[in-house]
């Protein structure tokens, strides 16, 4: 078995044991449904600003953009490192409760993901999740830019 047939296979074992359903996004790994069964939807490119704020949690491999959008929609996050600045948002997202910090790719299991996504899905969670919305600052680059220009005047 493919490595990215494994992934999802473990990732689609795991949504199910819990009794949800799942959306995958097929991705640079190329990740598909196990099965017909209509408990799986498999996508391609999607807008993340769109989709997130429509589903209970979001697991993910913790890129800064991704972890942002996810933040951005309320979410509760997985996330399950693959490398470089994944392990921070990672460890950034448990340390602010609003997601849990998942086994990395190599260490990935149905036992192990059950176990993050009930982490993740705890009421504390989803509420601290909702909350830190409100502390998000959209524009922050153009402020930052915005602030710069002033101090060099």
């Amino acid at each position: 078995m493919r490595a990215t047939e494994d992934t999802s296979r473990r990732l689609i074992e795991a949504v199910r044991a819990l009794g949800l359903r799942s959306i995958i996004s097929r991705g640079w790994g190329n990740l598909e449904p196990i099965d017909a069964d209509t408990d799986c939807l498999a996508v391609g490119e999607i807008s993340h600003e769109r989709l997130f704020p429509r589903v209970a949690a979001i697991v993910h491999h913790g890129g800064a953009g991704t972890t942002t959008t996810a933040a951005r929609a309320g979410k509760p996050q997985v996330i399950v490192p693959h490398l470089y600045d994944q392990y921070y948002w990672a460890h950034r997202v448990e340390k602010l409760g609003i997601g849990v910090s998942g086994p990395q790719v190599a260490e990935l299991t149905v036992e192990g993901l059950v176990s993050a996504l009930r982490r993740c899905l705890e009421p504390q969670t989803v509420s601290q999740a909702r909350a830190i919305t409100r502390r998000i600052e959209p524009h922050g680059a153009r402020i930052a830019a915005e602030q710069l220009v002033k101090e060099r005047e």
